[in-house]
């Protein structure tokens, strides 16, 4: 078993020691705002295990791992001609892009639904936005901290250019990299929740926010739930591919 798992199974008694608390005391004193535990647990599994899964569950998930992913493929890919490319795409402004990255995704929701409509496509090209720049930001700096003696061994050996960037730079810049990636992970899934909220007709943020409107208060709090086990699962996930991707560098403890 890696360290990573071991860690948080080691962590496990905290989150159960407030499932407890919680349990303890919206039973013993409920009401209509905070239900009783057991009772959006009974809401969460009747919820969850049938077909509203597929109806809401299922098209968040998947518009959140195309946005993410176009997200790392933009964020690399330009981070790394902006970090290691000529002389005039290096001293690109740095101002333009912290420009861009200071509007906020939800922001711009207005202006996207006039613009693309309120379909798929507006909310994967804002979870990509609101993704995009921790990668794009690490990546530059990643590339362009790579240390000389690496490239001039790697020229020693011959390597080309692409050898280089796929053997040396890549690899060198990786820690951080994934660190960019990682906070990525929860700017998507908050832009996500939101831009479901505001235009969508299925979701788990949509159904979180009708829950919430017809006050059936144990179904939108079991949604709630439902965002913290997809956030904590993809995090877990996350942190699995980079101990296997970055295994020359130990495991993460995170």
């Amino acid at each position: 078993m890696s360290t990573t798992i071991k860690a948080l199974l080691a962590r496990t008694w905290l989150l159960a020691g407030l499932v407890a608390l919680w349990w303890v005391l919206s039973t013993a004193r409920p009401s209509l705002y905070f239900p009783a535990l057991p009772d959006i647990l009974d809401r969460f599994v009747e919820t969850w295990t049938g077909p509203t899964f597929l109806q809401h569950a299922f098209p968040s998930l998947v518009r959140f791992s195309v946005g993410y992913l176009l997200a790392c493929a933009v964020g690399i890919g330009l981070g790394t001609v902006i970090g290691r490319g000529p002389g005039l795409v290096q001293r690109m402004p740095s101002w333009l892009i912290v420009f861009f990255q200071a509007l906020p995704p939800v922001a711009l929701i207005p202006g996207a639904l006039i613009l693309v409509g309120p379909g798929d496509a507006m909310k994967i090209g804002l979870i990509t936005l609101g993704a995009v720049f921790p990668i794009l930001f690490n990546t530059i700096e990643g590339v362009r901290g790579v240390e000389p003696q690496l490239e001039a061994m790697a020229r020693v050996y011959r390597f080309n250019a692409v050898e280089r960037l796929v053997f040396v730079i890549l690899p060198a810049a990786g820690p951080q990299i994934f660190a960019g990636m990682r906070t990525a992970l929860a700017i998507g899934l908050i832009v996500m929740v939101s831009s479901e909220m505001v235009a969508a007709t299925n979701g788990i943020g949509y159904y979180v926010l009708q829950a919430q409107q017809t006050f059936a208060i144990p179904e939108m709090w079991g949604g709630i739930i439902l965002l913290a086990i997809v956030g904590y699962v993809v995090n877990l996930g996350f942190v699995l591919v980079q101990d296997k991707v970055l295994m020359w560098r130990g495991e993460s403890n995170d």
